[in-house]
């Protein structure tokens, strides 16, 4: 694909885009802030006209033209989310929703009526239950090392967790109920399981005999990426672009990293200065951008020049 369309997403979508065509859709739509940003207008008569007249049929058309295995990604602020959630569900289904992620925006503007906004909301719903996802890792930090152990033999950093459960009668596995080293409990694995393990000698005890897993760092994905994101900086220096609401290039490369494949096609309806795009040809995918704005497509194609 790797176009980028000027005009009316609405009709653009109905009649120049086929159905099942992209792997995943990023969105940051206009969701009615009460305000002008200059390159679009952002006021609304209300929050039910907006998402019934503007936003749903929109919406209506991403699924359309998302394959099976796709992701939408919106991207809006809490004071609206509750709406574009409802919207979401009536389209893709209570079920495929996926996430409510929070992005820790930063700002310290003092507010005298209630407490300061310094996060986004970006929801995450699929197609089906059969939607593409790539869990993603931090690595481990200096504190968290600190609190690893050395093994003596072999000078590999490790670390313990439980092998048993602690509440057995919660969540009962009666078939894991066995005695390991003088202790009757409810475990993790299975007996022959745990031989395999003691003799591997991926076993510590502790004084009572209780062994807990030995976890090498070396072997370990690292700290997995949650719902809560607050290691993403606004937009600084040399990336910031002249188009309101733009947002960083390495937001964009975590979502797109998650949510799709190399060699996918990444959509976004509501393109403007063209980021998603950007991102989506710095990690191999292909993009199919719309915007109603004439400039947002000029500073996109400058902006890949600079590639």
């Amino acid at each position: 694909m790797n176009k980028y369309f000027v005009g009316d997403n609405l009709h653009i979508l109905q009649n120049e885009i086929n159905a099942n065509i992209c792997d995943l859709i990023y969105i940051d739509p206009p969701y009615n802030t009460g305000r002008n940003f200059g390159d679009f207008d952002d006021r609304w008569k209300s929050m039910k006209e907006y998402t019934e007249n503007f936003l749903m049929p929109r919406l209506k058309e991403c699924h359309r033209i998302l394959k099976k295995e796709g992701n939408i990604v919106v991207h809006v602020e809490p004071a609206n989310s509750h709406w574009i959630r409802f919207a979401l569900d009536s389209i893709f289904g209570e079920k495929n929703f996926r996430n409510e992620i929070i992005w820790k925006t930063g700002g310290h503007a003092k507010n005298l009526k209630k407490l300061g906004r310094m996060h986004d909301v970006i929801i995450v719903y699929s197609k089906s239950n059969k939607a593409i996802y790539t869990p993603l890792y931090h690595p481990y930090d200096e504190e968290y090392m600190s609190k690893t152990k050395v093994e003596e033999n072999t000078q590999r950093r490790y670390t313990t967790t439980a092998i048993h459960n602690s509440q057995p009668d919660v969540s009962p596995r009666l078939n894991l109920r066995y005695e390991w080293n003088g202790a009757h409990k409810q475990w993790y694995v299975s007996k022959e399981k745990m031989q395999v393990l003691h003799d591997d000698n991926r076993l510590v005890y502790n004084g009572r005999g209780i062994p807990r897993i030995k976890r090498y760092v070396d072997e370990m994905d690292g700290i997995p990426i949650t719902d809560l994101w607050t290691d993403i900086l606004q937009i600084q220096g040399v990336e910031k672009v002249d188009y309101a609401t733009q947002k960083p290039l390495a937001l964009l490369k975590r979502i797109i990293n998650i949510y799709s494949d190399e060699n996918h096609l990444v959509g976004d309806i509501f393109a403007g200065s063209g980021t998603t795009g950007v991102s989506a040809i710095q990690n191999n995918r292909k993009y199919l951008l719309i915007d109603k704005n004439e400039k947002g497509r000029n500073i996109f194609e400058s902006r890949v020049e600079g590639l």
